[in-house]
């Protein structure tokens, strides 16, 4: 049987959920306040303000709707990247507010993760021509490198507050796989090597700390980079810090190591090939239908054991990507029975097609949840999940629809 993403059927169905996300979330940024938090049917919940990572997010997507050719995408791509240079700017200190309140009260909080989202949105925005892309790729990339940027540990702080005074002692890798997606995506954008290598250094340094640990990634860190495995015990499905190992970081994690092989041709083949592979494994095996229904857990404990059983979409989407990643570097067939399991799951419990988009959360019986996710806030991690399959492990996403380089149109 051939596989599913040398079908072209596939590769249409692809296209077709593709467009279908993007008709969901188009009422996501109705101003350059910028975008919304998106609810069951897709309409903005205005009491929940305007969060910088969910605009940039937005901005990111529509932007490549825009080069895909859908028409009304450049426009929503060009309210969002406008957001993220006013509203959302802090134009006293630099650098941008973590969210605004419903009142218009900003959240002064500089953070890494909403930083390096306004890089990838900059990035994308820039290829694909969206006003104002470029000057604010060129703002977002300082601050990135000036404020949050440790060389010693190969990382990126996680938060300082407004003035750049103080700089919290958190350290943590979300923020940091993120920066990964979006300093590769810099460096397509700029041709400037070096943001690709500041990619490989961060790859290198948690790839590293993950061999350490059995393959589960240790997420949380004190100011001396020191892990702090017991943090949110307490708290065990916050949904940003969540104690344990997160599953679905594993296999994120896992489709960024080869993508960052292959925007660094000059390093020795398949550098990180074998950690990519260690960590979908590892994931795979602590994380899906281990309490006797399909899905995978949320996070486990440092024996693999299932702490939160919730199914969050976001983790359903990374493992498509991985696998889809993890067949095109080795052509093992394995990897493609993985991933039409997946996207198998996906359909039948993720997928909503009465209201629109993929329920963000299940619980442990994979029936619609809300209670770390409520709503459907943006369509980030369903959208890329229809793209990466039929695009190559590098150049990135932008640069690989705008110069056709997969089958994305569906013929």
């Amino acid at each position: 049987m051939k596989i599913w993403t040398e079908q072209l059927s596939h590769q249409r169905w692809l296209h077709g959920e593709a467009l279908r996300l993007l008709d969901f979330g188009r009422g996501a940024v109705p101003s350059t306040r910028g975008a919304g938090w998106l609810d069951d049917d897709g309409a903005v919940e205005p009491e929940r303000g305007i969060f910088t990572w969910i605009t940039a997010r937005t901005a990111h997507v529509y932007a490549l709707g825009h080069l895909l050719g859908i028409p009304g995408s450049g426009p929503i791509a060009t309210r969002a990247i406008a957001a993220l240079r006013t509203a959302l700017h802090d134009d006293e200190h630099g650098g941008w507010f973590a969210s605004i309140a419903a009142d218009g009260t900003p959240d002064t909080t500089k953070s890494a993760y909403a930083h390096a989202f306004v890089v990838l949105a900059a990035s994308t925005g820039t290829v694909a021509q969206i006003d104002g892309a470029s000057e604010l790729l060129a703002d977002a990339l300082e601050v990135l490198d000036t404020r949050f940027w440790e060389p010693t540990a190969g990382m990126n702080a996680d938060e300082w507050d407004r003035t750049w005074t103080t700089l919290d002692p958190y350290r943590g890798v979300n923020a940091n796989m993120h920066s990964v997606e979006a300093l590769l995506a810099a460096g397509d954008a700029t041709g400037d090597p070096r943001w690709h290598e500041r990619a490989g250094v961060i790859a290198d340094t948690v790839a590293g700390w993950a061999s350490e640990n059995d393959w589960r990634i240790p997420e949380h860190f004190d100011s001396a980079w020191v892990p702090q495995p017991e943090l949110n015990r307490d708290r065990p499905d916050d949904p940003f810090k969540p104690y344990g190992a997160t599953v679905g970081h594993g296999l994120e994690w896992s489709r960024l190591l080869l993508q960052v092989d292959a925007a660094l041709p000059d390093r020795a083949p398949g550098t990180l090939g074998a950690a990519a592979v260690a960590l979908y494994d590892r994931a795979v095996r602590d994380g899906w239908a281990v309490d006797g229904a399909p899905g995978f857990v949320y996070t486990t404990d440092w024996a693999g054991a299932p702490v939160v059983r919730t199914r969050m979409h976001w983790v359903a989407a990374e493992a498509i990507g991985a696998a889809a990643a993890l067949f095109r570097s080795t052509g093992d067939p394995r990897y493609a029975s993985d991933y039409a399991r997946w996207w198998d799951y996906t359909g039948e419990h993720l997928i909503d097609l009465g209201r629109g988009s993929w329920h963000h959360e299940l619980d442990e019986s994979n029936v619609p949840s809300a209670k770390v996710w409520p709503g459907k806030p943006d369509i980030y991690h369903a959208f890329q999940a229809t793209l990466l399959p039929l695009l190559p492990l590098a150049p990135g996403l932008a640069i690989a629809v705008r110069d056709s380089l997969g089958d994305t149109t569906g013929a």
